[in-house]
């Protein structure tokens, strides 16, 4: 996986560290659910556009 290759996991607990310290415990979850939510829709928009795209006719096989 490519962030196992990039951050060991001392750099993790650092980084998970800081950002309780910036948002709080309180807030972090509901920080890391809008994260996660914007990401799978994000995944959705991709697949979207790649499957329209896939779908629609070649427009240079097709002159008129």
């Amino acid at each position: 996986m490519l962030l196992a290759d990039i951050f060991s996991p001392t750099d993790l607990i650092v980084v998970v560290v800081v950002l309780l310290l910036i948002f709080g415990g309180k807030r972090l979850p509901g920080l890391a659910r809008s994260i996660g939510s914007a990401t799978s829709e994000f995944k959705k928009g991709v697949d979207e556009g790649t499957r329209t795209e896939s779908a629609k006719p070649d427009e240079t096989t097709n002159p008129e």
